[in-house]
C-alpha cells in the first residue's frame, strides 16, 4: 500500500526537471520542460508541413493540410460567426497545444496540463481574449454597460462571472487530466504490464482530445457571447 501511495504522489507532484545555473539557479518545472518539448515538436511539424506549398495542382500533404485547416476554420466559424474569424487562429493554436500536451503520456512524459499553473495560464489567457473581443465589438462604454444587463441588480453577479469563467475552464481541464493520470497510475500498479495499454490509449488520446475540445468549445461560446 505504501508503494501505491508513493506512486500516486509521484504522479501528482510537479517535480523540477532541471535547474538553469544563472541568478543563483532557476528551477524549471517538469510541466514547463514538457511544454517546451511540445512547442518544439509542433513548430518542427509545422515547418515540415508548409514546405513546398503550391497555388495550383496541389496533392498529398498539402491537400490533407488544407483540408484539416479548412475543417477547423469551418468548425469555429459555425460557433463564432463571421465576426469571430479573427479569433480562430488562437483557438486552433490552443486546441493543438492542449491536444498534444494531453497525449504526451503515450511517450512516457507527464502531461503539462496536470499542473494547475498551466491550466490557470490557459484559462486566464482565454478569458482576457474574451473580454478584449467584447471591448473591440462594443467599445469600452457599452462593454462596461453590459455588466448591468439585463437589469442593474445583476451587476455583481456579472462581475463575479469574470472570475468564475477562468476558474471553471482551469479546474475542468486540470481535474480531468489529473484524474486520468491518477487512474493510469493505479492501473499500472495493480495490473500486469500489457493490460494498461488500452486504458492508456483511451486516457491519453480519446480523453485528451475531448478535454482539448471542451476547453476551446467553451472559449468559443464565451467569445460569441462577448461579440453578439
Amino acid at each position: 500500500m505504501e508503494g501505491l501511495v508513493d506512486s500516486l504522489m509521484e504522479e501528482m507532484n510537479c517535480n523540477v526537471a532541471f535547474t538553469i545555473p544563472i541568478f543563483g539557479g532557476i528551477d524549471v518545472l517538469e510541466s514547463v520542460a514538457v511544454t517546451w518539448i511540445v512547442m518544439a515538436v509542433i513548430m518542427i511539424v509545422s515547418l515540415i508541413l508548409v514546405q513546398g506549398l503550391k497555388f495550383r495542382k496541389i496533392r498529398g500533404k498539402q491537400a490533407a493540410l488544407e483540408s484539416g485547416i479548412s475543417f477547423l476554420y469551418d468548425f469555429f466559424e459555425d460557433l463564432l460567426g463571421k465576426d469571430g474569424r479573427a479569433y480562430i487562429p488562437y483557438l486552433i493554436t490552443v486546441i493543438i497545444y492542449i491536444g498534444f500536451s494531453n497525449m504526451v503520456g503515450l511517450f512516457g512524459f507527464k502531461p503539462p496540463t496536470k499542473d494547475m499553473n498551466v491550466t490557470v495560464t490557459l484559462a486566464v489567457m482565454s478569458i482576457i481574449l474574451v473580454e478584449i473581443a467584447g471591448v473591440r465589438k462594443k467599445g469600452v462604454k457599452k462593454w462596461l454597460k453590459s455588466f448591468a444587463e439585463p437589469v442593474p441588480i445583476v451587476t455583481p453577479i456579472n462581475i463575479l462571472e469574470l472570475f468564475i469563467r477562468p476558474l471553471s475552464l482551469c479546474m475542468r481541464l486540470f481535474g480531468n487530466i489529473l484524474g486520468a493520470v491518477v487512474v493510469m497510475a493505479l492501473i499500472k500498479y495493480l495490473l500486469p504490464v500489457l493490460v494498461p495499454l488500452p486504458f492508456s490509449f483511451y486516457f491519453d488520446i480519446f480523453d485528451g482530445i475531448i478535454q482539448a475540445y471542451v476547453f476551446v468549445f467553451l472559449t468559443s461560446l464565451y467569445i460569441k457571447e462577448a461579440i453578439e
